[in-house]
């Protein structure tokens, strides 16, 4: 299975909202908090522009309003183009004013997370990490901690997100096992590296990690999953146009009815 991603940052939104749809800029007329707001806007932005680079959609910012990110019941985000529901599905996540979208096959189930590399307390893994990873943990460098708790915490989510069911599940439920790349000397080396995540012993994810800066990422999946493939834009904004190498033939299979 083939996942197409892409990053934006808070300054590439535009001021105004004529790339949101009608429902799309009610639902944020009613948010109140402004990193709330902000989060949103980020979220749904980039998005529009994945999905549009995915499917050959115009990418001007009239294309991108009839471009549409519905919330479904179980709050995971659905696509609809023009009011019909789309054929691709996608996962979100956002950090620090920086968006993910993860972009693929609507017949799998996949889930994408953004998270800051930063210290967090024995109480934290204690609570949330399975004894499998506290003894990884346990094992490595001062150094390279911090980012191991991240990425087996974001893993973890990436994986309750694929699930549709995010932090309603026990998160000691999810077992996350890092590549043995895990120990070298430089994790921030802006590559994916791969990982296996279980849920219980039920179902097992393939899944890929990456550490940029301060952030990392992490991509799972219920099928067996390639390296990630980054989409590409290009300027200007309001017509920019994707280079992926993924088109609509690649990511649009048929709706299940």
């Amino acid at each position: 299975m083939q996942i197409y991603w892409l990053e934006q940052a808070e300054a590439e939104v535009p001021a105004d909202d004529v790339w949101l749809s009608a429902n799309e800029k009610s639902i944020f007329d009613a948010l109140r908090l402004p990193k709330r707001r902000a989060d949103w806007r980020l979220g749904r932005w980039t998005a529009k522009q994945a999905v549009a680079a995915c499917l050959n959609q115009p990418s001007d910012l009239k294309g991108l309003a009839d471009i549409e990110i519905r919330a479904a019941s179980s709050g995971a985000p659905d696509i609809f183009i023009e009011g019909r529901a789309g054929p691709v599905s996608i996962a979100l996540s956002h950090r620090n004013g920086i968006a993910l979208c993860a972009v693929g096959s609507i017949e799998h189930r996949f889930g994408c997370d953004l998270e800051s590399v930063e210290p967090r307390s024995s109480a934290f893994v204690d609570d949330y990490f399975t004894y499998t990873e506290k003894n990884l943990i346990q094992s490595a460098s001062v150094q390279h901690k911090p980012e191991l708790v991240t990425l087996i915490w974001s893993a973890k989510e990436s994986a309750l997100k694929a699930l549709r069911e995010g932090l309603r599940l026990d998160t000691q439920c999810v077992s996350v096992a890092p590549s043995a790349e895990l120990q070298s000397s430089n994790l921030n080396a802006e590559r994916w590296r791969s990982m296996k995540v279980d849920y219980a012993g039920k179902r097992d994810f393939s899944g890929w990690w990456r550490i940029e800066g301060a952030l990392v990422r992490t991509i799972v999946s219920t099928q067996p999953l390639e390296i990630p493939v980054r989409i590409q834009l290009l300027h200007p904004t309001a017509e920019r146009y994707a280079v992926c190498g993924c088109g609509a033939s690649a990511l649009a299979a048929p709706r299940p009815s």
